[in-house]
C-alpha cells in the first residue's frame, strides 16, 4: 500500500461518526467544564447553589459595564454557567446550550474583559462554534432523540 493510499485510508477512518463522535463528546465536556467551575465560584461555600455576597459584589463593580441590572446579571451568569454545562455533557440541546454560552462569551468579552479575546475567549468561541455547527456528534441525547424520530 502506497503512501497516498494510507493516508486515504486514514483521513477515511479519522472521518467516520465514532471519531467525529468522540471528538464532540471531548469538546462538549471541554466547553461545559470551564463554564461549570466559573459558575461554582459564584456559589456560596457549603451550599448547593446560594449566590455568594462577593458574586453580586463582583456584578456591582468589576462586571458593571454589563447592561443589565447587576443583581439580574449575578443570578442569570450563575443560572446559565450550572444549566447549560449540564445540557452539553448529557448532549442535549447542544446547539441551543452552545449558542446561549457563546453568547455569554461575548458578553463577557465585550464588557467585561476586552483584553482576552485570543489568550481565552476565541478558544472557547471556537469549541461552541464547532458544536453550533456540527451538533453533539453520536454520543448524544440529542442523538438519541433524532433516531427516535427517524431523522
Amino acid at each position: 500500500m502506497g503512501l497516498t493510499a494510507m493516508y486515504g485510508r486514514g483521513i477515511r477512518m479519522a472521518s467516520g461518526k465514532v471519531p467525529e463522535g468522540l471528538v464532540l463528546l471531548f469538546v462538549r465536556i471541554a466547553v461545559a467544564g470551564i463554564f461549570w467551575r466559573s459558575g461554582r465560584t459564584k456559589i456560596a461555600e457549603g451550599s448547593a447553589f446560594q449566590i455568594s455576597d462577593a458574586t453580586y459584589f463582583l456584578f456591582d463593580n468589576e462586571y458593571s459595564a454589563v447592561p443589565l441590572p447587576s443583581d439580574f446579571a449575578a443570578v442569570a451568569a450563575t443560572a446559565a454557567e450550572h444549566f447549560f454545562p449540564v445540557l452539553l455533557v448529557m448532549g442535549l440541546a447542544t446547539r441551543l446550550s452552545s449558542l446561549a454560552l457563546l453568547g455569554m462569551t461575548l458578553v463577557i468579552q465585550i464588557f467585561v474583559y476586552p483584553d482576552a479575546w485570543w489568550t481565552t475567549h476565541m478558544l472557547w468561541a471556537a469549541m461552541l462554534l464547532v458544536l453550533i455547527v456540527r451538533g453533539a456528534g453520536i454520543f448524544s441525547a440529542d442523538h438519541l432523540i433524532a433516531r427516535n424520530r427517524g431523522e
